[in-house]
């Protein structure tokens, strides 16, 4: 059976989440954005997201600017409709407690489309840690990173209003803290932040979190030269047994992961340094590329959250957590690189 859901927001992404969407079998019913976009191949469009709080919906897909989901979402859930909610999941402590509050009261499920989660490399090392391979994690990267030429960087940053020049460059970071938290299953503690770029605005930012576990971060985001072929992704855990990291390479070796484990570590009293290599995600018969995969896999995760009840891939708890690393680390870069705390919530 088809689930009913609508899209909030049509821009590049929205769009990309309703043709998967689409083709995994929900039926993309509505579209919400504030611009005319003239023809969006959707049965009905509208300006006023509200609108969609009375139509019926199984589910509704918030990809609108990164920093207006967490109302939107709360009103769904209010209204007992699955939510998956891209990007940012609040902007500020008090909506991330009020979102926190509603996914727990809500009939509905509340899911983060954070993709990087479900990459290829990103899942295999997830794998190899809880497997205990590299054993307890001591210190873990993370990169989000963009090699644009200044021009292409004016231009996707845009007008004065856009939504990328009205949060702190810190805050879209959770692309490499979701995952940190996925693979850890820790919770961030403190949080330190330094800025890359011009005095103005950071163009770039590194970030250093504590764990919950006692161990270490360091994640980087927003744009610098060599941006890694794995979708922009870069993953890398040094445990106490070993190292365990997506490689710097080209095309399908981009997706591929390294493992090394030191000599005292291994059971052959030698080094063992391996390349392994993710399998690739067949549907319906088709090999779909790895950087789609995450897409696909969040899909397929909320689908199981409506049609069986399915815990989602990224729950409320850590996405707030991701989230409010970003918007706590605003205050680190405006401190010159203080410390900061996170707002506690349990995972």
């Amino acid at each position: 059976m088809g689930r009913r859901i609508g899209v909030v927001g049509l821009g590049v992404q929205g769009r990309h989440l309703a043709r998967w969407a689409e083709q995994l079998g929900f039926e993309v019913v509505v579209g919400c954005d504030i611009r005319d976009l003239g023809s969006t191949e959707l049965p009905r469009h509208t300006r006023d997201w509200t609108e969609l709080l009375d139509m019926g919906l199984d589910g509704v897909v918030l990809a609108d600017d990164f920093d207006t989901h967490a109302p939107r979402a709360v009103a769904f859930l209010e209204a007992g409709v699955h939510v998956l909610s891209e990007t940012a999941a609040c902007a500020d402590e008090a909506e991330g407690r009020q979102l926190v509050a509603a996914a727990d009261d809500s009939s509905a499920t509340y899911s983060f489309a954070e993709n990087y989660v479900a990459l290829p490399h990103v899942r295999m090392i997830s794998d190899a840690v809880a497997a205990g391979e590299v054993g307890d994690v001591e210190l873990i990267e993370a990169e989000y990173l963009h090699g644009l030429a200044p021009d292409a960087l004016r231009s996707l940053l845009g007008a004065p209003d856009h939504w990328r020049n009205r949060i702190s460059p810190t805050a879209y970071c959770t692309h490499t803290l979701s995952p940190v938290l996925a693979i850890t299953g820790a919770r961030p503690t403190t949080v330190t932040a330094h800025g890359i770029g011009t005095e103005e605005r950071a163009t770039a930012v590194v970030m250093v979190v504590r764990l919950s576990t006692g161990a270490v971060a360091v994640t980087r985001h927003g744009f610098l030269q060599g941006e890694p072929d794995s979708h922009w992704s870069w993953v890398s855990v040094r445990g106490t047994h070993g190292l365990v990291e997506s490689r710097r390479a080209q095309g399908d070796d981009a997706w591929s992961v390294r493992f090394r484990t030191e000599p005292w570590a291994s059971p052959a009293g030698a080094v063992r340094d391996e390349v392994r290599v993710p399998d690739r995600l067949v549907l319906g018969g088709r090999t779909i590329e790895p950087d789609a995969e995450g897409t696909v896999r969040i899909l397929q995760a909320f689908r199981a959250t409506i049609d069986e009840g399915a815990p989602p891939l990224v729950p409320v708890r850590p996405a707030v957590a991701a989230s409010l690393v970003g918007v706590v680390a605003g205050r680190s870069l405006a401190d010159g690189g203080t410390p900061v705390p996170v707002p506690e919530f349990q995972l």
